[in-house]
C-alpha cells in the first residue's frame, strides 16, 4: 500500500499526518510512504528527516492524492483537497462529521471510503485516537478560560484560584470523561472551585474517588445545569455522544442569565457544540460575545470532548463507510474489521496530534 501525507492546509494548522518515526514504522512493515514537501515543518521534521526514514518526497499535493492508495490527515479535508479523492482510496482524519452536512455529502460524491479517527474504538469500546485530543482539550481550557478572565480581555477580572480573604472563581464543567476530566484537574490546580456534572453514576462515582472532596460532582438534569450554569465564572463544555451531533444543554436564556464577563469554553464544537448560543470560530478570530458572555469555542485538535453523556453502545460500535452509492451507513465490527486490516500499520503509530502535550 502506498501512504499519502499530503501539508495541512486549513487555517492556523500547523500538525501533519504522520511523524518521520511512524513513516519509519510502516517502511519497516513493508509498506511505502509519499510525504508531500514540506508537510511536516509546521511540527519541527523537515523534508530530510522523512527521506532518512524511508518515505518519497512529492512536490505538491496533487502528487500524493493522485498516487496514494490511502491518506494520512489531521483534520478534515478542504474543498480543494475533496477534490482530488477519488473512489477507492482511504481517507483517514479526524472529520465530526456530524455538525457538517455539507462535508458529509461532499465526501460521500468522491466514493472514497473515509475513517474518521475519532471513531475508531478499541475492544473495550474506548476511543483510543480521540483520547489524547481530549486531554489536550481539557487542559487548554481551563488556561484559556483563565486568560479570557482577565479584564484586559473583556472579562470580569477574576483570579481562578482568588487571593486570601476573596473566594475562588467557581468553574463548571459539563461532561465526566477524558477532556472533563483532564479540565478538572487543572481547574483544582489553579485553586478554583470546581464542580462536574454528568449523567453516568458510575462515572461521577469515580471521580470523586480520585479527586476527594476536591472536587464537587453533580448528576445531571435541567435544573442543577440551570443552577450551576448561572452561577458560573467560567463554564467548560465537554461533552461527546460518539458520532453524533452534541446535545444542546445550555440554552440562551441560561446565558443570559449568566455574569456579564463570564467565560464560556465549548469543547464539543466539533460536534455542534452544547450550548445554544455556540457557533463555529476560526483560529484567528477564536472568542465572541453573546449576552455578554465570552465564547471560546475550543477545537480538539483539540474534539476531543471525552464525556460519557448518554454513550450508546451501538455508537460505540458503528464506524462510518462511505463508500457506499449515497449513503453513509453505520457498518458492523465484522465490516469494520475488514476495512481496519487495510489501515492497520496506520492506528496509533504516532499521528503528531495524538503525541501527549
Amino acid at each position: 500500500m502506498l501512504i499519502g501525507v499530503p501539508r495541512e492546509i486549513k487555517t492556523q494548522e500547523f500538525r501533519v499526518g504522520l511523524v518521520p518515526g511512524s513513516v519509519r514504522e510502516l517502511v519497516h512493515h513493508g509498506q511505502s510512504v509519499l510525504v508531500e514537501a514540506g508537510a511536516g515543518l509546521g511540527t519541527g521534521f523537515g523534508d530530510e528527516a522523512y527521506a532518512g526514514a524511508g518515505a518519497a518526497i512529492a512536490g505538491d499535493a496533487a502528487e500524493v492524492f493522485t498516487r496514494a492508495d490511502m491518506i494520512v490527515k489531521v483534520k478534515e479535508p478542504q474543498a480543494e483537497e475533496i477534490r482530488l479523492l477519488r473512489s477507492g482510496q482511504i481517507l483517514f482524519t479526524y472529520l465530526h462529521l456530524a455538525a457538517d452536512k455539507r462535508l458529509t455529502e461532499a465526501l460521500l460524491r468522491s466514493g472514497a471510503t473515509c475513517i474518521a479517527y475519532e471513531t475508531v474504538t478499541d475492544a473495550r469500546g474506548g476511543l483510543p485516537l480521540l483520547a489524547p485530543m481530549s486531554e489536550v482539550a481539557g487542559r487548554m481550557s481551563v488556561q484559556v478560560a483563565a486568560h479570557n478572565l482577565e479584564k484586559e480581555q473583556g472579562g470580569a477580572g477574576i483570579l481562578l484560584g482568588g487571593v486570601p480573604g476573596i473566594k475562588a472563581a467557581k468553574v463548571v464543567i459539563l461532561g465526566g470523561g477524558v477532556a472533563g476530566t483532564n479540565a478538572a484537574r487543572v481547574a483544582m490546580g489553579f485553586e478554583a472551585s470546581v464542580t462536574v456534572i454528568d449523567k453516568a453514576l458510575s462515572r461521577l462515582y469515580e471521580l470523586d474517588l480520585q479527586f476527594g472532596s476536591q472536587l464537587q460532582t453533580l448528576f445531571s438534569t435541567v435544573d442543577t445545569i440551570e443552577r450551576e450554569v448561572v452561577a458560573a465564572d467560567a463554564v467548560i463544555g465537554a461533552v461527546l455522544v460518539a458520532g453524533a451531533a452534541a446535545p444542546k444543554l445550555v440554552s440562551r436564556g441560561m446565558v443570559k442569565r449568566m455574569r456579564p464577563g463570564s467565560v464560556i469554553v465549548d469543547i464539543s464544537i466539533d460536534q455542534g457544540g452544547c450550548f445554544e448560543t455556540s457557533h463555529a470560530t476560526t483560529h484567528d478570530r477564536p472568542t465572541y460575545i453573546e449576552e455578554g458572555v465570552i465564547h471560546l469555542l475550543r477545537h480538539q485538535h483539540a474534539r476531543g470532548s471525552g464525556a460519557d453523556l448518554d454513550l450508546r453502545a451501538e455508537q460505540r460500535d458503528a464506524a462510518v463507510h462511505f463508500g457506499d452509492r449515497g449513503n453513509g451507513l453505520a457498518r458492523s465490527a465484522e465490516q469494520r474489521s475488514a476495512l481496519a486490516k487495510r489501515a492497520k500499520h496506520i492506528c496509533g503509530l504516532g499521528h503528531s496530534s495524538c503525541r501527549r502535550a
